[in-house]
C-alpha cells in the first residue's frame, strides 16, 4: 500500500517483553511519536539472552502447573551467526575494543549479546519506559482499545487501557517434545534443551540427542566432553546413516531417526542400530504460546501456526490495535524485529495504511495454499528460510525504510552452510572475509564505527 494521506496520530502503546524484539519495537514506536509502556517480567532487559543456571522442575517442560524458567540459554552457548549481521542497523554489534571484559569474537557468547542489548537500551533510553518484574496476565479488546492486566512480583495488580498492544514475548519458553514410539515405558531420563545448562550431570552416561541443527549440534558436543557416549538422532539423515565422529573426544555417533524406545532401556534407530541409553535430550524446538491473550476465539494456534496473521504481524480483524513482532524464527532476527517494528509504528501513526481485513485474509489464504502446494508442513508456517530477505524487503518498501543489505543476507546463508558442513569449528573458521570487509565498510560509510576488529581482513 502507498503511504497514507491521513494526519499522523500518536497512540498509547503497550509492548509485551523487553527482549531484543521489545526493545527495538519500543524505540521505533517512540521515534514515530507514540507513547510506550514496556512490560517485562524479569529484573533486566535482554529476554532470551538472560542466562540463568536454574532449570524447571519438569525437565521436559510439559507440566502446565510448573514454575516456568524463561531462559533457554546454556552456559557454553555462542551465537550461530556472525555478529556483523546480527545487530540493529544503526547500532552495529561490533567488538568493544576499549572494554577488556567484553567478548571480541566474531561469534561471541550469550553474555556479549546481552551486554549489546543493554548497551542499546541505555543508548536510546529505553529502560526508563520498562516496568520490570511485571507480568502481563491478560490482554483483551475493549471498545476499540485494549485492556492490559498485569501483576508485579509483589502481587500488586493493575488494569490499564491502551490504544494498541505489540506482542514481543518471544517463543523459546514452551518446549516442543517430539513423539517417540514406546517412550512412555522407556525407563531412562528425558530432558528438553530448554532445561539444559551444563554437561556435568551427564558424566559417564550414554546420551541420545534428538536433533542435529544449532542447539543439537552444540549440546551433543558439549555433553560428549564428559559422557561415555553420545548418539545423535538426525531427522535430516537418510535411514541407513551411521557415522562415528572423531571430535571432540571420539565418542560421538550420528544416526538416522529413532525407530522406537524399549522398556529394557534401549533406543533403536531406523538404521537398525540400538544403544542402551541413560538419557534422551530433545533438541526439537519450541511451540508458540500466548496464555495472556484473549481474542474471543478469533486467534488460535493450530499445529504451531499462529492464525490468522497477515505477514506474520497483524491479525486482520484486530489490526492495527494488536500486532506481533518477532514471530518467524531463524535468519536475520534482530533486523527482522527492526523492520517489522518500523511497519507497526508507521501503521499505528497512520503514515502507512494496511489493506482491508478482507484483503488481508485473501492474502493469508493464498499464502497458506502456496505452502501446501510446496509441501511445507503447517508447523513450519513461520519458518521463512530463503524467502526471508524478500519478506523483509516487502515490509521495508511498505514503510519506506532501507532494504536489507545484500551482505547481511549472504552472511546468514554462508554461516548456516558452515554450521551444517563444519559444526565443530564453523564459529572460528570462516570463508567470507569479503563479506566482513563489506559489512565494516558499510558501517564506516554511515559513520557508525571508528575502530575495526582484529579479525578484519587486511586490504
Amino acid at each position: 500500500m502507498a503511504p497514507a494521506q491521513n494526519p499522523i496520530s500518536s497512540k498509547h502503546v503497550a509492548v509485551i517483553g523487553a527482549g531484543a524484539s521489545g526493545l527495538i519495537a519500543a524505540r521505533e514506536l517512540h521515534r514515530e511519536g507514540h507513547t510506550v509502556v514496556i512490560f517485562e517480567r524479569e529484573k533486566q532487559v535482554g529476554g532470551l539472552w538472560i542466562y540463568s543456571p536454574k532449570a524447571e522442575s519438569d525437565p521436559l517442560g510439559l507440566d502446565p502447573t510448573r514454575p516456568i524458567v524463561h531462559s533457554s540459554v546454556y552456559e557454553s552457548l555462542r551465537t550461530n551467526l556472525p555478529r556483523e549481521c546480527m545487530g540493529f542497523r544503526d547500532f552495529p554489534f561490533v567488538p568493544c575494543a576499549d572494554d577488556l571484559s567484553r567478548d571480541p569474537r566474531r561469534y561471541p557468547s550469550h553474555r556479549e549479546v546481552l551486554a549489546y542489548l543493554q548497551d542499546f537500551a541505555r543508548e536510546f533510553k529505553i529502560e526508563e519506559r520498562v516496568r520490570f518484574e511485571t507480568e502481563v496476565v491478560r490482554i483483551e479488546p475493549v471498545d476499540g482499545k485494549w485492556r492490559v492486566q498485569s501483576k508485579t512480583s509483589g502481587d500488586l495488580s493493575d488494569d490499564e487501557i491502551f490504544d494498541a498492544v505489540v506482542v514481543c514475548s518471544g517463543h523459546y519458553t514452551e518446549p516442543y517434545v517430539a513423539h517417540i514410539p514406546g517412550i512412555k515405558s522407556w525407563p531412562g531420563k528425558q530432558i528438553h534443551s530448554h532445561n539444559y545448562r551444563v554437561p556435568g550431570p551427564f558424566k559417564n552416561e550414554v546420551v541420545v540427542v534428538i536433533g542435529n541443527f544449532a542447539s543439537g549440534a552444540d549440546i551433543s558436543r558439549d555433553v560428549a566432553k564428559v559422557a561415555k557416549e553420545v548418539h545423535i538422532a538426525s531427522r535430516g539423515s537418510e535411514a541407513g546413516t551411521y557415522e562415528k565422529l572423531s571430535v571432540p573426544t571420539n565418542n560421538l555417533w550420528i544416526h538416522s531417526e529413532i525407530e522406537t524406545a524399549c522398556d529394557d532401556g534401549s533406543i533403536v534407530f531406523k538404521n537398525g542400530k540400538a544403544v542402551h541409553a541413560d538419557t534422551v535430550v530433545y533438541c526439537t524446538g519450541y511451540k508458540y504460546k500466548f496464555p495472556f491473550l484473549e481474542t474471543n476465539g478469533y486467534m488460535s494456534i493450530d499445529d504451531n501456526r499462529v492464525e490468522p496473521l497477515y505477514k506474520h504481524v497483524f491479525p486482520p480483524a484486530l489490526a492495527p490495535g494488536l500486532s506481533f513482532v518477532g514471530l518467524p524464527g531463524m535468519g536475520i532476527q534482530f533486523v527482522m524485529f527492526e523492520i517489522q517494528s518500523k511497519w507497526v509504528a508507521a501503521v499505528l501513526s497512520g503514515r502507512v495504511t494496511l489493506p482491508s481485513p478482507e484483503k488481508m485474509m485473501e492474502d493469508l489464504i493464498a499464502s497458506y495454499a502456496m505452502l501446501e502446494a510446496l509441501g511445507i508442513p503447517k508447523r513450519h508456517t513461520h519458518k521463512l528460510g530463503k524467502i526471508q530477505s524478500n519478506y523483509l524487503d516487502w515490509i521495508a518498501e511498505e514503510c519506506g525504510c532501507q532494504l536489507v543489505e545484500p551482505w547481511r543476507s549472504q552472511q546468514v546463508d554462508r554461516g548456516y552452510g558452515r554450521l551444517v558442513s563444519n559444526p565443530e569449528n564453523y564459529r572460528d573458521e570462516w570463508d567470507d572475509d569479503d563479506l566482513i570487509k563489506e559489512a565494516y565498510e558499510d558501517f564506516a560509510s554511515k559513520k557508525l564505527i571508528s575502530v575495526l576488529p582484529s579479525y578484519f581482513p587486511e586490504s
